[in-house]
C-alpha cells in the first residue's frame, strides 16, 4: 500500500535514522545487515542499492515465515532451540549497522507454543545482542528498525489496509515532499526536552492514573534518550532507571502481541523493584513465563514518555514500536520488564563494567518488553532539595 515515492521516501529516512544513530561516519566497506520479513522486500532492494552507493557491504537475510517459526518452536529438540548457525559470532563481531524492516504476516501463529521454548532460544542467543550491545556502546554500531504495512498487522488493529498505511505514512512523514526537513526539526525539538529534564536533577518520579500508582527511582548518573534513530517513527523521551527503586502498581491498557501471543490488561505490582503481582486480563499464563525468564526478567529495565504534540499516531497499531509511540488525546508512557540501555549512563557507556553496571541499577536480562499506558495521566518529579515539579501532564512535558 506504499507507492513508489513512499517507498524512496522511507529508504531517505532509514539511512538518515541509521547515520543519526552513529557517532562517527560510516567508512567504506563497513558492514550493515538488512533484516526483513517477505512482505518488506522492495524496501529491502532500495536499501541494499543504497547502501551499495554508499560504499557499504550490505548483508541482507530475510526472516523466518510463521510456518518456520512455528515448526522451529514445536519440533525442535534442546540443541536445535540453543542451535547458533556458525559465522553468526563473527558477523556480530563486525557488524557496523542493521536494518529491520518488520512486516510479520502472523504475529499470533505461536500462540500455542509453550513460553519456556520461546524463553530458551531468547536466553541461548543473548550472547549475540551482547556483542552488538558491546559495539554499540564502543561506537562501531548502529541501528534502526521500521514497520511495513502488513494485511496481518492491520486486521489485528482493527483498521483497514488503507487506514493503517496511511498512520505508517503520515507518523514518518512520507507524505511530507522534504521528510528529513520534518525529521530534523523533531530531533531539535526532542533534544531540547531531554536537555531541559537532564538539568532538574531528579530524584525520583511518580506516576499516576486512573489505573496507575507508580513510583520510579532514576538512580545515579543516568541521561533522558530519545529520537536517536534506532526507532522509526520515533517520538518518546526515555530512559533505564535503577531498577531497585521501584515501587507501586503499573497497569498497561494498549493490548500487545508478543512470540505470537496476545496479552491485555497488564496489572503488575511491585516491591523493592520487583514484580510481586503479576496479572492479566488475557496471556496471563504467558506474562508470568515471560517473567521467570531469567533473574532480570521481573524488574524495570526502562521508562518513557511521548508527548502528543509530536506524535501523529492516534489509532491502536498492533505493533510496539507504534503502540509506544502513540499521540492521541493523552499520549502514553511505557515501562519495560527486563533489560536496560547503557547508553542511558551519563557517562561514556563503553566504561561500563557488568560490575559497575550492576551497582547502578541497570537491569541484566534477555527481556525486554514494552508495556504501554494512554490514560490521562501525571507525572511529578522530586527534586533534588525536596522541590516537587509536574514535568508531564494529560500528554504533554510541562518543562
Amino acid at each position: 500500500m506504499l507507492t513508489d515515492k513512499q517507498l524512496q521516501r522511507y529508504a531517505d529516512v532509514l539511512i538518515w535514522a541509521l547515520k543519526t544513530a552513529r557517532r562517527r561516519s560510516f567508512r567504506k566497506n563497513e558492514i550493515v545487515a538488512i533484516h526483513y520479513h517477505r512482505p518488506a522486500v522492495a524496501l529491502a532492494e532500495i536499501l541494499f542499492g543504497r547502501l551499495l552507493d554508499m560504499g557499504l557491504n550490505p548483508v541482507q537475510q530475510m526472516l523466518p515465515t510463521p510456518p518456520m517459526e512455528k515448526d522451529f518452536y514445536s519440533l525442535s529438540s534442546r540443541r536445535q532451540l540453543s542451535f547458533i548457525p556458525p559465522g553468526q559470532k563473527t558477523l556480530h563481531e563486525q557488524l557496523n549497522g542493521r536494518i529491520l524492516l518488520y512486516a510479520p504476516e502472523s504475529i499470533t501463529h505461536l500462540s500455542d507454543i509453550d513460553p519456556k521454548r520461546i524463553g530458551a532460544a531468547a536466553v541461548a542467543r543473548k550472547f549475540l545482542r551482547d556483542i552488538l550491545n558491546r559495539r554499540e556502546e564502543k561506537g562501531l554500531l548502529s541501528w534502526t528498525l521500521c514497520i511495513y504495512p502488513t494485511a496481518e498487522l492491520a486486521r489485528q488493529s482493527g483498521l483497514s489496509m488503507k487506514a493503517y498505511s496511511r498512520q505508517v505514512v503520515r507518523s514518518c512523514f512520507l507524505d511530507r515532499r522534504l521528510p528529513l526537513q520534518e525529521w530534523r526539526r523533531v530531533h531539535a525539538e526532542i533534544q531540547e526536552i531531554k536537555q531541559r529534564l537532564g538539568r532538574l536533577s531528579i530524584r525520583r518520579m511518580r506516576i499516576e492514573s486512573d489505573h496507575l500508582d507508580l513510583e520510579i527511582g532514576l538512580g545515579e548518573k543516568r541521561r533522558w534518550l530519545g529520537l536517536s534513530g534506532r526507532n522509526i517513527p520515533s517520538f518518546e523521551v526515555f530512559l533505564s532507571p535503577d531498577w531497585r527503586g521501584t515501587r507501586g502498581v503499573y497497569y498497561a491498557d494498549q493490548p500487545c502481541f508478543r512470540s505470537g501471543n496476545t496479552v491485555r490488561g497488564v496489572h503488575l505490582e511491585f516491591k523493592a523493584g520487583r514484580v510481586i503481582t503479576a496479572r492479566a486480563e488475557q496471556g496471563e499464563g504467558f506474562l508470568k513465563q515471560q517473567l521467570k525468564m531469567d533473574a532480570g526478567a521481573g524488574r524495570v529495565g526502562e521508562f518513557s514518555l511521548t508527548d502528543k504534540r509530536f506524535s501523529k499516531i492516534n489509532a491502536f497499531m498492533a505493533n510496539t514500536l507504534y503502540d509506544e509511540n502513540y499521540g492521541g488525546k493523552f499520549g502514553n508512557c511505557h515501562l519495560a520488564l527486563g533489560s536496560s540501555y547503557s547508553d542511558s549512563y551519563a557517562g561514556r557507556p563503553a566504561e561500563l563494567t557488568a560490575a559497575r553496571k550492576k551497582s547502578l541499577g541497570f537491569n541484566d536480562s534477555a527481556l525486554h518488553w514494552d508495556l504501554v499506558n494512554t490514560e490521562k495521566k501525571r507525572v511529578v518529579a522530586h527534586l533534588a532539595g525536596g522541590r516537587r515539579l509536574t514535568i508531564y501532564e494529560n500528554g504533554l512535558f510541562r518543562i
